[in-house]
Protein backbone atom coordinates (compact mmCIF):
# COMPACT_ATOMS: atom_id res chain seq x y z
CA UNK A 1 0.00 0.00 0.00
CA UNK A 2 1.43 3.41 -0.94
CA UNK A 3 1.52 6.43 1.39
CA UNK A 4 -1.64 8.04 -0.01
CA UNK A 5 -3.63 4.82 0.29
CA UNK A 6 -2.37 4.34 3.85
CA UNK A 7 -3.38 7.86 4.88
CA UNK A 8 -6.77 7.54 3.20
CA UNK A 9 -7.38 4.24 5.00
CA UNK A 10 -6.58 5.87 8.34
CA UNK A 11 -8.83 8.85 7.54
CA UNK A 12 -11.73 6.59 6.56
CA UNK A 13 -11.31 4.53 9.73
CA UNK A 14 -11.30 7.62 11.97
CA UNK A 15 -14.37 9.00 10.15
CA UNK A 16 -16.19 5.73 10.79
CA UNK A 17 -15.12 5.79 14.45
CA UNK A 18 -16.52 9.31 14.86
CA UNK A 19 -19.75 8.65 13.00
CA UNK A 20 -20.27 5.43 14.94
CA UNK A 21 -20.49 7.41 18.18
CA UNK A 22 -23.97 8.70 17.28
CA UNK A 23 -25.33 5.27 16.32
CA UNK A 24 -28.31 4.21 18.38
CA UNK A 25 -28.69 7.55 20.15
CA UNK A 26 -31.76 9.74 20.30
CA UNK A 27 -31.72 13.22 18.76
CA UNK A 28 -31.41 14.57 22.30
CA UNK A 29 -28.52 12.36 23.40
CA UNK A 30 -26.61 12.94 20.15
CA UNK A 31 -26.70 16.71 20.53
CA UNK A 32 -26.86 17.39 24.27
CA UNK A 33 -23.90 19.41 25.58
CA UNK A 34 -21.72 17.27 27.82
CA UNK A 35 -18.99 19.77 28.78
CA UNK A 36 -19.03 23.37 30.05
CA UNK A 37 -18.03 24.51 26.54
CA UNK A 38 -20.96 22.67 24.94
CA UNK A 39 -19.11 19.75 23.33
CA UNK A 40 -21.63 17.27 21.92
CA UNK A 41 -21.46 14.24 19.63
CA UNK A 42 -23.47 15.49 16.67
CA UNK A 43 -21.64 18.81 16.76
CA UNK A 44 -18.33 16.96 16.46
CA UNK A 45 -19.62 15.06 13.41
CA UNK A 46 -20.91 18.30 11.86
CA UNK A 47 -17.62 20.10 12.50
CA UNK A 48 -15.40 17.38 11.02
CA UNK A 49 -17.61 17.00 7.93
CA UNK A 50 -17.63 20.77 7.44
CA UNK A 51 -13.91 21.35 7.74
CA UNK A 52 -13.19 18.40 5.46
CA UNK A 53 -15.22 20.08 2.72
CA UNK A 54 -13.03 23.16 3.05
CA UNK A 55 -9.70 21.40 3.29
CA UNK A 56 -10.26 18.99 0.41
CA UNK A 57 -12.46 21.33 -1.60
CA UNK A 58 -11.58 25.01 -1.50
CA UNK A 59 -7.93 24.38 -0.64
CA UNK A 60 -7.39 22.47 -3.89
CA UNK A 61 -9.68 24.51 -6.16
CA UNK A 62 -12.41 21.86 -5.95
CA UNK A 63 -15.29 23.62 -4.18
CA UNK A 64 -18.30 21.40 -3.68
CA UNK A 65 -20.89 24.17 -4.11
CA UNK A 66 -22.75 23.26 -0.93
CA UNK A 67 -23.64 26.19 1.29
CA UNK A 68 -22.90 25.79 4.97
CA UNK A 69 -24.77 28.58 6.77
CA UNK A 70 -22.73 28.07 9.94
CA UNK A 71 -19.68 29.39 8.06
CA UNK A 72 -21.29 32.55 6.69
CA UNK A 73 -19.96 35.89 7.92
CA UNK A 74 -23.09 36.51 9.99
CA UNK A 75 -22.97 33.10 11.70
CA UNK A 76 -22.26 32.98 15.40
CA UNK A 77 -18.90 31.65 16.65
CA UNK A 78 -18.75 27.84 16.88
CA UNK A 79 -21.98 27.43 14.87
CA UNK A 80 -20.37 24.36 13.29
CA UNK A 81 -19.92 22.72 16.71
CA UNK A 82 -23.59 22.21 17.60
CA UNK A 83 -26.81 21.29 15.84
CA UNK A 84 -29.94 23.45 16.13
CA UNK A 85 -33.37 21.83 16.25
CA UNK A 86 -34.08 22.55 12.56
CA UNK A 87 -31.20 20.25 11.51
CA UNK A 88 -31.81 16.54 12.08
CA UNK A 89 -29.26 13.90 12.98
CA UNK A 90 -29.95 12.39 9.56
CA UNK A 91 -29.10 15.76 7.93
CA UNK A 92 -25.71 15.76 9.67
CA UNK A 93 -25.02 12.11 8.86
CA UNK A 94 -25.84 12.84 5.20
CA UNK A 95 -23.46 15.84 5.31
CA UNK A 96 -20.76 13.58 6.74
CA UNK A 97 -21.21 11.04 3.91
CA UNK A 98 -21.31 13.82 1.30
CA UNK A 99 -18.17 15.43 2.70
CA UNK A 100 -16.31 12.09 2.79
CA UNK A 101 -17.26 11.32 -0.81
CA UNK A 102 -16.16 14.76 -2.04
CA UNK A 103 -12.93 14.58 -0.04
CA UNK A 104 -12.12 11.07 -1.26
CA UNK A 105 -12.60 12.20 -4.87
CA UNK A 106 -10.08 15.00 -4.32
CA UNK A 107 -7.62 12.69 -2.58
CA UNK A 108 -7.89 9.99 -5.23
CA UNK A 109 -7.55 12.42 -8.15
CA UNK A 110 -4.49 14.37 -6.98
CA UNK A 111 -0.91 13.31 -6.22
CA UNK A 112 0.37 13.75 -2.66
CA UNK A 113 2.56 16.66 -3.74
CA UNK A 114 -0.37 18.56 -5.33
CA UNK A 115 -0.22 22.19 -4.15
CA UNK A 116 -3.08 23.89 -2.39
CA UNK A 117 -3.84 27.08 -0.52
CA UNK A 118 -5.70 27.20 2.80
CA UNK A 119 -7.15 30.74 2.67
CA UNK A 120 -8.04 30.83 6.38
CA UNK A 121 -4.47 30.00 7.49
CA UNK A 122 -1.78 32.64 8.02
CA UNK A 123 0.24 33.90 5.07
CA UNK A 124 3.36 31.94 6.05
CA UNK A 125 1.47 28.63 6.47
CA UNK A 126 -1.31 28.71 3.88
CA UNK A 127 0.62 27.09 0.99
CA UNK A 128 0.27 23.34 1.47
CA UNK A 129 0.32 19.98 -0.28
CA UNK A 130 -2.30 17.25 -0.37
CA UNK A 131 0.01 15.16 1.81
CA UNK A 132 0.08 17.86 4.49
CA UNK A 133 -3.71 18.26 4.46
CA UNK A 134 -4.26 14.50 4.57
CA UNK A 135 -2.09 14.25 7.68
CA UNK A 136 -3.84 17.32 9.15
CA UNK A 137 -7.30 15.79 8.64
CA UNK A 138 -6.24 12.39 10.00
CA UNK A 139 -5.08 14.14 13.17
CA UNK A 140 -8.12 16.45 13.33
CA UNK A 141 -10.56 13.58 12.87
CA UNK A 142 -8.75 11.34 15.38
CA UNK A 143 -8.72 14.19 17.92
CA UNK A 144 -12.46 14.67 17.64
CA UNK A 145 -13.10 10.91 17.61
CA UNK A 146 -11.29 10.83 20.96
CA UNK A 147 -13.55 13.57 22.25
CA UNK A 148 -16.51 11.55 20.99
CA UNK A 149 -15.27 8.44 22.85
CA UNK A 150 -15.42 10.30 26.14
CA UNK A 151 -18.74 12.02 25.38
CA UNK A 152 -20.39 8.70 24.44
CA UNK A 153 -19.05 7.07 27.60
CA UNK A 154 -20.60 9.90 29.64
CA UNK A 155 -23.95 9.41 27.89
CA UNK A 156 -24.42 5.65 28.14
CA UNK A 157 -21.18 4.01 29.21
CA UNK A 158 -20.19 2.82 25.72
CA UNK A 159 -16.40 3.00 25.45
CA UNK A 160 -13.91 2.23 22.69
CA UNK A 161 -14.01 2.47 18.95
CA UNK A 162 -17.11 0.28 18.72
CA UNK A 163 -19.31 -1.79 21.02
CA UNK A 164 -17.32 -4.65 22.59
CA UNK A 165 -14.02 -3.12 21.45
CA UNK A 166 -11.38 -5.80 22.20
CA UNK A 167 -8.99 -3.06 23.41
CA UNK A 168 -11.35 -2.18 26.28
CA UNK A 169 -11.45 -4.71 29.15
CA UNK A 170 -14.97 -6.01 29.65
CA UNK A 171 -15.96 -5.45 33.29
CA UNK A 172 -19.13 -5.92 35.25
CA UNK A 173 -20.58 -2.80 36.84
CA UNK A 174 -19.11 -3.93 40.17
CA UNK A 175 -15.67 -4.49 38.64
CA UNK A 176 -15.85 -1.12 36.92
CA UNK A 177 -16.78 0.64 40.17
CA UNK A 178 -13.90 -1.09 41.98
CA UNK A 179 -11.49 -0.15 39.18
CA UNK A 180 -12.58 3.50 39.29
CA UNK A 181 -12.34 3.52 43.11
CA UNK A 182 -8.77 2.18 42.94
CA UNK A 183 -7.80 4.95 40.50
CA UNK A 184 -9.42 7.60 42.71
CA UNK A 185 -7.57 6.24 45.76
CA UNK A 186 -4.26 6.42 43.88
CA UNK A 187 -5.01 10.05 42.96
CA UNK A 188 -5.77 10.93 46.58
CA UNK A 189 -2.63 9.16 47.82
CA UNK A 190 -0.46 10.93 45.24
CA UNK A 191 -1.96 14.25 46.32
CA UNK A 192 -1.23 13.45 49.97
CA UNK A 193 2.39 12.66 49.08
CA UNK A 194 2.69 16.09 47.50
CA UNK A 195 4.23 14.96 44.25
Amino acid sequence: MDAKATLLTYLRTRRADLLGKVEGLSEYDARTPMTPTGTNLLGLVKHVASVELGYFGETFGRPDGRELPWYEDRAEPDADMWVPANESMQDIIELHHYSAKHSDETIESLPLDAPGVVPWWSEEKKNVTLHQILVHMCVETARHAGHADIIRELIDGQAGQRPNDPNIPQRTSEELAAHRYRIEEAALEADRRGW
